[in-house]
């Protein structure tokens, strides 16, 4: 099958590739002339312009984005004006599930169809395959069916092949529902990984802590003591803790997977700041849950704590002092390492 992909980044250059692996044939474009150079290396037809990129496309026409959420709506009405009815517009990044409802009324009007894919693989996704959520009309969804199965990990390796006619979903993608749906599973789903990328992080920072008796503490008004250093004098290797977790545990997953090859390479995590950024999918997904009434103290806890890392809590934390100082005298420590 034909398909046309614009932003050729991290992930759309490795899903240009994984579909011409399985015979697709790919017209591609971006911003950036190098990256579409490179896909047309490994067999992809490239286009300098959007104009060019949507001429080269056969009827019906079918564009995938990947692009940033806060350019996505600006790009959608640019294709849209160079397409007809019956063609398909596809946005595989990470877009607000209520921009897609709306897209999708407006591009309906003008006889194109709108198709949100939530796309979760990463950088490995060449090889693994991506796990896809999508919305969008019936009729769409079932022309891009080839693509969509290219794009999937497919069924487990060594598992017997599960029975198609039940559904896609042991094949790694899922037709969620109407435009919309399928930002909103991704949504969800990101909200989830806020919350387990926070369990593993607080879990090994007080594995790493379990030698704090074995360290001289401040004996002032400003330290708080630690009651039993005796229960405190494991020195836990965090690398080999995570890779025995890897093998038969309840918690084994691929996030684990990645914190183990982590601390691996660099136990210290020297290479790393530890300013951790959020794209939205967690404050989305805190807003659902708000609007439903459904308590969420977990990813909520996930999502302020990134906050925090982005220097945000200074202010609060320098009151916090200011207010200890003025109503105790207590004088600000030096933070550790400083």
């Amino acid at each position: 099958m034909q398909i046309g992909m614009m932003g050729l980044g991290r992930m759309g250059a490795n899903m240009v590739r994984r579909l011409i692996r399985d015979g697709h044939q790919c017209v591609v474009y971006d911003i950036n002339p190098a990256s579409v150079a490179a896909l047309v290396t490994d067999g992809a037809l490239g286009a300098a312009s959007m104009d060019e990129f949507v001429g080269k496309l056969a009827k019906p026409r079918c564009v995938w984005l990947m692009l940033p959420a806060a350019i996505t709506g600006k790009i959608v009405d640019q294709v849209a004006a160079l397409m007809e009815p019956g063609d398909i517009i596809i946005d595989g990044g990470n877009s607000y599930y209520h921009d897609d409802v709306d897209r999708a009324a407006k591009l309906g009007d003008k006889g194109l169809s709108y198709v949100d894919v939530g796309t979760s693989g990463g950088v490995w996704g060449l090889d693994r395959g991506y796990c896809l959520m999508i919305g969008g009309p019936d009729e769409a969804v079932r022309h891009l069916d080839s693509v969509f199965a290219t794009l999937a990990p497919g069924a487990d390796a060594g598992a017997p092949a599960p029975d198609k006619a039940a559904g896609t979903a042991p094949y790694g993608y899922l037709h969620c529902g109407p435009s919309g749906a399928g930002h909103f599973v991704k949504m969800i789903h990101n909200g989830i990984e806020y919350g387990v990328m926070a369990a593993y992080a607080e879990g090994m920072n007080i594995l790493k802590a379990g030698n704090a008796g074995k360290v001289k503490r401040a004996a002032d008004a400003e330290t708080s003591p630690l009651q039993n250093p005796e229960y405190y004098q494991f020195d836990i290797d965090l690398a080999n803790v995570a890779e025995v977790w890897r093998h038969g545990s309840v918690i084994g997953s691929w996030l684990l997977d990645l914190t183990a090859g982590a601390l691996k390479s660099n136990a210290s995590l020297a290479n790393f700041g530890g300013r951790v950024s959020d794209s939205g999918e967690g404050r989305w997904t805190l807003k659902a849950a708000i609007d439903t009434g459904v308590p969420a103290p977990v990813l909520s806890s996930a999502l302020f704590d990134r906050f925090s890392s982005q220097g945000e809590s200074e202010f609060a934390d320098k009151l916090l002092s200011a207010m200890r100082y003025a109503f105790g005298g207590h004088v600000e420590k030096p933070k550790a390492g400083s």
